[in-house]
């Protein structure tokens, strides 16, 4: 199973987690994908605290989360509608038998795989969970676009009170780049007793064609690769199907 970041299974990161970024625009393109498939059953690969399960449990979609982040699962179950989503502590390799219509990696899920050997254990393993003409949607970062170059402590510090925690500094810094794999280093100042809390994350950044050519090599077709509506010309969008 694929060791989560601290900043998902530290149970006093996850707490701040949604209400430090609560901006979840990025979902509406996932939201209407569902409809434009016409899925009626979704896997939520890396659903995380549960903003995207619950969203599409409230429609009557029927929706498993996975996550290896314990602290995260924590939070989703407390969330309205939580009690209509099946919840997996676990990865998409360690998945229960499970079959649906639609499978999903939001935001940077797709690229915390950082082997070969994980990225093509977690494409199989939601292939296994696919109907016959299911489809999976995941985003990746265009590589070419340098988005860690942002990632820095001047253009990322930030500062928040949260209800039951109080105020709390944040900075991101990177830590290493050796393309493809860029490693960074969120930090965590909590005033109500002065703990700091760091979390250490890489991420892959796969060209397009990688991308394109591991899919097929996982027995996917690709259907579609669109452009973020909510990140023009900064990430790619892939639709892949299982074939009949």
């Amino acid at each position: 199973m694929v060791v989560p970041d601290p900043i998902f299974d530290d149970p006093r990161l996850a707490q701040i987690y949604d209400p430090g970024d609560p901006d979840r625009s990025d979902l509406a393109a996932y939201d209407a994908v569902v409809d434009e498939l016409g899925a009626r059953s979704v896997l939520d690969v890396g659903c995380g605290t549960g903003t995207f399960a619950t969203l599409l449990a409230a429609r009557g979609i029927d929706v498993v989360g996975v996550d290896p982040a314990g602290a995260s699962l924590d939070i989703a179950r407390t969330k309205p509608g939580a009690d209509r989503v099946r919840w997996v502590h676990g990865d998409a390799t360690t998945l229960p038998p499970v079959r649906v219509d639609l499978a999903t990696m939001t935001g940077n899920v797709a690229q915390v795989f950082v082997t070969e050997d994980e990225w093509r254990a977690t494409l199989a393993g939601v292939r296994a969970a696919l109907r016959p003409d299911g489809h999976l949607v995941f985003e990746t970062r265009v590589p070419g676009r340098r988005a860690w170059e942002a990632w820095v402590p001047e253009a990322t510090r930030s500062r928040g009170e949260f209800e039951g925690v109080g105020v709390v500094d944040a900075w991101c810094e990177l830590v290493a780049v050796a393309e493809p794999l860029v490693t960074f280093r969120w930090t965590y100042v909590f005033e109500a007793d002065g703990a700091v809390l760091t979390s250490e994350s890489t991420l892959r950044f796969r060209e397009r064609d990688e991308v394109e050519r591991s899919l097929v090599e996982a027995g996917y077709e690709v259907v579609d690769v669109r452009d973020a509506p909510d990140r023009p010309g900064l990430e790619h969008v892939f639709i892949a199907r299982v074939p009949r």
